[in-house]
């Protein structure tokens, strides 16, 4: 039997092309149409990763994969077991494109080429039948009244008012625009009886000004912890050390986990960082002691007995009020405490934020009690699903993003298709 089931999904980005395509894969009958209100399908999927895209994360096992998401990870702890990792790297290896993973667990096409990735997905949506089409988004929506108690149910119906002025009508709805303030799918959402928590960015930069970082752009160390005195925020991994402050996972990662607090203080906050977490207090005390035993006619600038980059370890001594060009023996007990408190337990006054280059993360989104993760439709407007980020989801950096993207698409594209 022909199903004259119209679907229509709006935003071209990654859970909107992988819900588009599931739902015509699942039902080659059904007509499915995609808008994006710009020129540019799949954007985001471009300059993600740093042109490269970081598609994934290799991490199979769905509880430990939920701890990637401040946001979201209880819900989708269901979803993950319908669709995780795994299956995303099956998906693009049945069509061709075979992903890698690096040492850190982030999944990159063996090209590393984005573009790989965005063509891959035009490829299979045009092969299953999609309608893409281009600057064309959704100015308002209107849904079918929901029937009165005791009457028969109708089913579901949207009618949309488009940009051009034109309109088109559907059976089923995906919402998958993003998340940022000015997302039309908030809006729609909104509009159709959904609850909005409020959204703030989330993975982020810090903006700090401070004679240790000035001029040394481009040090990284490998392992850190950072954190927020006063709050929970914890968090280690690399630190990257830019032009403007402080970037990498640790640093990332900690804006993710704090997102809502961070924005609650207009991004000025106090940061410590322990730069050898190795060691505690004491006992970074006692092997700098030990230092200062075995090389007493060594300069402090020389190298750094933790291993740390010459250029941060000077500007650290340069803060402790010791001269890289002073020897070990030199150094009170007193200098050296003051040295082990910047190494173990420096503070950073933050003065602000920068986007983590063009990947824009938001938390926040259409509120997760009031969508069915098994299908991700709206459990308030029938016929309406939700996909991506426009959902108050989001994950840490590392592909996280992207899987959740891809595993809603997928459970709202073939739910939209499965539908009565």
């Amino acid at each position: 039997m022909t199903s004259a089931r119209q679907v229509v999904i709006v935003g071209g980005g990654a859970a909107g092309f992988f819900a588009a395509i599931a739902c015509a894969e699942a039902d080659p009958t059904a007509k499915v149409t995609l808008l994006e209100a710009t020129a540019n399908p799949l954007a985001k999927v471009r300059v993600s990763g740093g042109g490269r895209c970081n598609v994934t994360h290799a991490c199979f096992e769905p509880r430990e994969l939920v701890k990637r998401y401040p946001r979201g990870g209880r819900e989708l702890l269901g979803a993950f077991h319908r669709w995780q990792p795994r299956d995303t790297v099956e998906w693009f290896a049945a069509r061709g494109v075979e992903l890698k993973t690096e040492s850190d667990g982030r999944m990159f096409p063996v090209t590393d080429d984005s573009a790989t990735i965005a063509e891959c997905l035009l490829g299979a949506a045009r092969n299953a039948g999609v309608e893409v089409r281009t600057v064309l988004g959704v100015r308002a929506v209107t849904a079918r009244p929901a029937p009165r108690p005791g009457s028969d149910p109708l089913p579901p119906y949207f009618s949309l008012t488009l940009t051009d002025g034109g309109t088109l009508g559907c059976d089923r709805l995906l919402l998958a625009t993003g998340g940022g303030r000015g997302s039309a799918g908030l809006t729609i959402a909104q509009s159709l009886g959904h609850a909005i928590e409020p959204p703030v960015p989330s993975l982020f930069t810090f903006h700090i000004d401070d004679a240790r970082v000035v001029g040394i752009s481009g040090v990284t160390v490998t392992d850190v912890v950072t954190t927020v005195p006063g709050t929970k925020l914890r968090e280690t991994g690399p630190l990257l050390i830019t032009h403007w402050g402080m970037s990498g996972p640790a640093i990332l990662k900690l804006s993710a986990w704090g997102a809502r607090e961070l924005a609650a203080r207009n991004y000025e906050f106090t940061l410590g960082v322990n730069f050898a977490p190795a060691y505690t207090r004491e006992s970074l005390l006692k092997e700098l002691g030990k230092v200062r035993i075995s090389n007493p006619k060594k300069q402090l600038g020389t190298w750094c007995p933790i291993g740390l980059p010459a250029r941060l370890w000077e500007k650290l001594l340069e803060a402790a009020k010791l001269s890289p060009t002073a020897v070990w023996t030199g150094v009170s007990n007193d200098a050296l405490g003051v040295l082990v408190g910047q190494l173990t337990a420096a503070e950073f006054r933050v003065v602000g934020k920068s986007m983590n280059k063009e990947e824009f993360v938001t938390c926040g989104g259409v509120r997760l009690s009031e969508v069915d993760f098994k299908t991700m439709e709206s459990r308030i407007c029938p016929g309406l699903h939700f996909a991506g980020e426009v959902l108050d989801v989001d994950g840490v950096t590392g592909g996280f993003n992207f899987q959740a993207a891809w595993t809603t698409g997928f459970l709202a594209g073939t739910a939209m298709a499965d539908g009565e």
